[in-house]
């Protein structure tokens, strides 16, 4: 190497240009697989002899065992390497055995992929979503997605682990090294040239008998025929009547006769019908009247009501709605059975929609018309408390099975309805007035306070401008809460902006509770139980009247006004 260092020497010289020429004809190139020749076994260690390079690549001998080449760590052995660095940092060449296998092998796959060929491969492990597939020619792993296994679902893998078998390749990503592979593929397609034997059995207007419901999907279901074919009926060949899902008019194992519509020998389809083997019943539907009651069959019950037949093929929905008159919400299971035979009234018939909807509580006694017969508005009743909510109560009137509704405003004319609604219970008796019924929306108000004196019958013979004496029962900062000294019960406020006719005075803070004081009824509507009390009011119609009675401004002096002098001075101006 000294030599080799010092090129000023003609020796170093020579050895550079021998060396050169040498190397020129053997191409070496990083990335690439090279062919090296064991000449040198250690216990730890093979040593190969790659002509071109400069120093003997190393392999570890348990790589080359793991990879199943134990038989050939023989001296004169050639093995596949790849070329990864022909110099790293320590001035050695760093080669790779099994990196050289992986990439052999991904060649193969692409090849097998490319010629559409199968390749025998063995189930190895499983992971999240299938298992793992071992090429066993070259140890190139696959991933076998779970429904690719069979063309049935299967619980227990354990009898296919390790068995080598075929394998046909789905997908393939070369930028990521990616290989998916199905054994699905390979069972179909020994399974269509069976299938189509079968299917060449079948020809249109054939009738299967007694094929058993497998299954469902959002455009129809899926029958099996004697466990060998399964065949679809699609959703609108199940029944003449429009249906949303198989599930319901269908269960899952209900056996049914099936006439054969379609057969397709490439797509290796057969269609089924259940409807065609009975004639349309909507061709006699005129036969059917509204507003009639009929005898119908429950074929179906559902959470949202039950399916009924009016004849072989004629089925309607009896929706929970229609069920009872009284009870919300109710369930069809709990009312009846299935193959129960029950009297409903036919509500509308669409031809065009091919639809039929039918009542089961039409054919009961309206309990609502029986109660606004029984009870008409303005009736007392007796009741009794059987549910409260927030803001009211539910009164049972008598034995009927139905409840009125009793707001909280509606308990007493005198506290607020929210603190009055508290002192209520379920299982309280009250004695009520009906304050309205209406029948076809199941609705009844009933209310307490009015079976009461009601004490806004004050007003009654009061009109406006009238004065009346109230007593201050407290104050806050919107007004004066007042209630009139005889008569009458109610409190009512007087607004701050109503207290006195000068702002200076119109002070809540000017009263501690216990005055009485006249006030003027500034507004007054009865039907609407609304009166404004002010005694401002009154202040103004005593300024008014001085006006009217005084007409100079000397004589206003001598009036308890503090400004009714600069009133009349105005006035007097204004007639100047």
């Amino acid at each position: 190497m000294e030599i080799y260092n010092d090129l000023s020497n003609p020796a170093s010289q020579e050895f550079e240009k021998l060396l050169n020429s040498q190397l020129s004809k053997i191409k070496i190139e990083e990335g690439k697989i090279i062919e090296g020749k064991i000449n040198k076994i250690t216990e730890k260690f093979v040593f190969l002899f790659v002509e071109g390079l400069k120093s003997e690549p190393v392999l570890d001998i348990n790589e080359l065992k793991s990879m199943g080449l134990s038989e050939k760590i023989k001296v004169g052995e050639t093995i596949p390497v790849l070329l990864e660095k022909i110099e790293d940092k320590n001035g050695e060449v760093l080669v790779s055995a099994s990196k050289a296998q992986k990439i052999k092998g991904w060649d193969q796959i692409i090849s097998y992929y490319e010629k559409n060929e199968p390749i025998i491969g063995k189930i190895t492990s499983k992971v999240k979503g299938g298992f793992i597939v071992e090429h066993v020619e070259t140890g190139t792993l696959a991933f076998l997605p779970g429904s690719q296994v069979d063309t049935i679902p299967m619980k227990d893998v354990s009898k296919l682990m390790n068995v080598p078998q075929k394998f046909a390749i789905i997908k393939i990503d070369k930028l990521r090294g990616n290989c998916c592979v199905s054994r699905r593929e390979i069972i179909s397609s020994f399974k269509k040239q069976d299938k189509a034997q079968l299917i060449s059995r079948y020809k249109v207007g054939d009738i299967i008998k007694d094929a058993e419901c497998k299954g469902f999907s959002s455009f129809g279901a899926f029958f099996s025929v004697n466990g060998e074919l399964d065949v679809l009926t699609h959703l609108q060949e199940l029944s003449y009547s429009r249906i949303d899902h198989p599930s319901d008019i269908l269960e899952i194992g209900q056996k049914k006769d099936l006439k054969v519509i379609s057969v397709d020998e490439t797509k290796l389809q057969v269609g089924c019908s259940i409807k065609q083997l009975s004639p349309d019943p909507f061709e006699h539907i005129d036969n059917y009247e509204l507003n009639k009651v009929y005898k119908v069959k429950i074929m179906k019950i559902m959470d949202f009501g039950a399916f009924c037949e009016l004849e072989p093929g004629l089925t309607t929905l009896l929706h929970s709605s229609e069920l009872s008159w009284t009870k919300k919400n109710i369930s069809a299971k709990k009312m009846f059975k299935i193959g129960e035979v029950i009297s409903c009234v036919i509500t509308d018939i669409s031809k065009e929609k091919r639809r039929i909807a039918i009542s089961h509580r039409l054919t009961q006694e309206n309990p609502f018309e029986t109660f606004e017969k029984k009870y008409p508005v303005d009736s007392v009743v007796e009741g009794e408390v059987v549910n409260k909510n927030d803001y009211s109560l539910f009164v049972k009137i008598e034995n009927l099975d139905i409840d009125a509704f009793l707001h909280c405003n509606d308990l007493s004319y005198l506290n607020n309805g929210e603190e009055e609604l508290a002192k209520y219970k379920k299982g309280d008796k009250l004695k009520v007035k009906v304050l309205e019924v209406k029948a076809s929306e199941q609705k009844i108000r009933v209310g307490l306070r009015q079976t009461q004196a009601d004490p806004f019958d004050f007003f009654k013979d009061k009109e406006k401008g009238s004065t009346i004496t109230v007593k201050v029962i407290k104050t806050d900062n919107k007004g004066l809460i007042v209630r009139p000294t005889e008569g009458c019960e109610m409190d009512f406020q007087i607004k701050k902006s109503e207290i006195a006719l000068n702002a200076a005075d119109a002070r809540p803070s000017r009263w501690t509770g216990g005055e009485k004081v006249d006030v003027g009824i500034k507004e007054l509507q009865l039907d609407k139980r609304k009166v404004t009390l002010s005694i401002k009011y009154l202040e103004e119609q005593a300024r008014d009247l001085a006006l009217k009675t005084y007409g100079s401004e000397a004589s206003g002096k001598n009036l308890p006004f503090s400004n009714l002098s600069e009133s009349l001075k105005k006035k007097t101006e204004e007639e100047q």
